[in-house]
């Protein structure tokens, strides 16, 4: 049972951009950084990584496979373990395996699509915001046109000051 604790924990540390719960090879040799053909190949070779099969009989994995594929990772190019050794090390529970970062693409890909949903709600709010009266802009016109103010008595003065004076055509 504290294995299982500690395995949500460090889920818990998994930063991916996304609140995804499941992942498919592509997004995951994305979120990685090696090709699908290597996380296939790291299936045979590590038991721990059963990915599960959807309905069309692709390969779904679990944020749970993401964490310890970048541990995976982390042991054979930063610590420069053999596979064999990889294994022996990720079957011993005496100290936490480190994760290796996600792929740098990857988090820039993430980052600029929050920067373009944000984009793309700033545009939508100008779009409205332009589809509005032009004379609501303007707080003279505004009033001229018979707009509501819960204090109308006390700005009608103000209006009368901020009007510009009609030209007189000759």
């Amino acid at each position: 049972m504290a294995g299982r604790r500690r395995s949500r924990a460090s889920d818990d540390d998994l930063r991916l951009g996304t609140d995804k719960l499941y992942f498919k090879i592509g997004e995951v040799a994305e979120i990685v950084g090696v090709a699908p053909h290597v996380l296939r190949y790291w299936e045979t070779e590590f038991s721990v990584i059963k990915p599960q099969k959807s309905r069309a009989r692709q390969r779904v994995y679990r944020r749970r496979d993401v964490a310890t594929l970048l541990r995976i990772k982390h042991l054979l190019y930063v610590d420069r373990f053999t596979i064999a050794g990889a294994r022996k090390r990720l079957r011993q529970s005496q100290s936490p395996v480190p994760m290796a970062p996600p792929a740098t693409g990857y988090l820039a890909r993430q980052s600029l699509s929050r920067v373009r949903a944000v984009l793309d709600e700033l545009d939508a709010l100008v779009t409205s915001s332009a589809a509005l009266d032009p004379a609501a802009a303007d707080p003279a016109a505004y009033l001229r046109q018979g707009g509501s103010t819960s204090d109308a008595g006390s700005l009608a003065p103000v209006a009368a000051r901020l009007a510009r004076p009609q030209r007189s055509e000759r």
